[in-house]
């Protein structure tokens, strides 16, 4: 067999003399199966094992090394070891960049010689369904490639073990049914999650993208991966931010407990299970409402506007909440809620929505900007405070102008 020098990686040999080695250990682990073709049960696992810590930008990929010439097409090479995706699938993939050869983007037709080092995404492998549910969207933009909707509150995003109906991949089956204008891609169908790039809490409202093509999920993921996504939410919290701007910078990790009700919840940790967490805060307007009926201490809220630079599960909540002021309504972390002045409660969930959303269309490169109008439950509560709370609007740079976001 022709040396081929260092690999870091687990170094399993295939019969033709190729090395290969997973490019995330931690969360990809060995993706070979014995003989040198991809393991779907691999690849699979590495997928859930991201999404349990809440890494949903996470992509998998497998790296090969030639240890002798095989004089074959990228492609063709690809589906021996492939075995799960068609050549046409693969074809698409490589030529919208999805595998390099020695480090530069390759094509479907690039040679191979030995010692060529080949780095290609590998996709969730499909499987399973998804049963269809008659539920209203709120359509923002959908073309061949993608589907924007406004997230309405209290709908998780994808089936889970305890919801198998009722969300809003349900409620995507039964649209495209009805309207045949397309599909979710396939990627992420063994975890009932076909086409979901990102996710939003249950309770939290706003600017939502899928994919319609695994080409265009693959893309838009990488984006998401990349940091090349822009994404503002807006969120009514307790007591006055007195930072006008702030970066968040506080690594996230699951809760020590393992009780019931605790196991969905993130927290600050210092540790080597703290995640790099990152979040701009800039503060839009403070109130200052008189006491509630029966009360005797004015209230204080703020309207902040957050920037994701990281997207951990319950990024903002926890950072916000660890601040002192947690989200209104947001009662897995302390908020509570807000009420009129005649005690009654004004909205029954966080406040918090996903307010717009910017990137470069996946396939045209397109620049693009969504902004999801506020439900109506938050808008109610934004007039109140304007109304009652003495309003004092703050002006930062970097803010997405008021009218842009329906708020002037």
């Amino acid at each position: 067999m022709t040396d081929t020098g260092p690999n870091t990686g687990s170094g399993n040999a295939t019969p033709d003399g190729t090395q290969s080695e997973s490019l995330d250990e931690s969360l990809g682990g060995d993706f070979l199966l014995p003989g040198g073709k991809v393991d779907p049960v691999a690849v699979r696992r590495s997928y859930l094992n991201a999404r349990e810590e809440g890494n949903d930008e996470f992509v998998a990929k497998v790296r090969f090394t030639l240890a002798r010439d095989i004089r074959d097409r990228l492609d063709k090479y690809l589906t021996t070891r492939i075995k799960f995706m068609s050549r046409s699938k693969l074809q698409e993939m490589i030529d919208q960049g999805g595998a390099t050869v020695n480090g530069s983007v390759a094509k479907s037709s690039t040679k191979l010689r030995v010692g060529d080092v080949i780095e290609m995404v590998i996709p969730a492998p499909p499987s399973g369904e998804i049963e269809p549910d008659d539920i209203p969207l709120r359509v923002l933009h959908e073309d061949e490639y993608i589907l924007v909707l406004n997230k309405q509150p209290d709908i998780i995003v994808h089936p889970a073990r305890a919801e198998n109906r009722g969300t809003m991949l349900n409620a995507l089956v039964h649209y495209f049914q009805t309207h045949q204008s397309g599909e979710l891609s396939s990627v992420g169908e063994e975890f009932a999650r076909p086409g979901v790039v990102h996710r939003l809490d249950r309770h939290t409202s706003g600017c939502i993208v899928f994919a319609k093509s695994d080409l265009a999920h693959w893309k838009m993921g990488s984006k998401f991966e990349q940091r090349q996504v822009d994404k503002r939410y807006l969120a009514l919290v307790h007591d006055w931010v007195t930072k006008d701007e702030q970066l968040i910078d506080l690594p996230l990790g699951p809760h020590p407990s393992r009780v019931r009700g605790s196991r969905e919840k993130r927290v600050v940790r210092f540790d080597d299970l703290g995640k790099a967490s990152q979040t701009i805060c800039r503060v839009r307007e403070r109130y200052e409402l008189p006491p509630a009926r029966n009360k005797s201490v004015s209230r204080r809220y703020s309207l902040v506007e957050l920037e994701l630079l990281t997207g951990r599960t319950h990024q903002i909540r926890v950072h916000l909440s660890h601040l002192g002021h947690s989200i209104v309504g947001d009662d897995m972390y302390k908020g509570k809620p807000l009420l009129d002045l005649e005690g009654q409660t004004l909205i029954e969930r966080q406040a918090l929505h996903a307010a717009l959303l910017g990137f470069n269309h996946p396939i045209s490169e397109e620049p693009m900007v969504f902004v999801a109008p506020l439900r109506d439950e938050v808008r109610a509560c934004i007039d109140f405070l304007r109304a009652r709370g003495n309003p004092t609007p703050v002006f930062v740079e970097g803010t997405v102008p008021m009218e842009r976001l329906a708020l002037d």
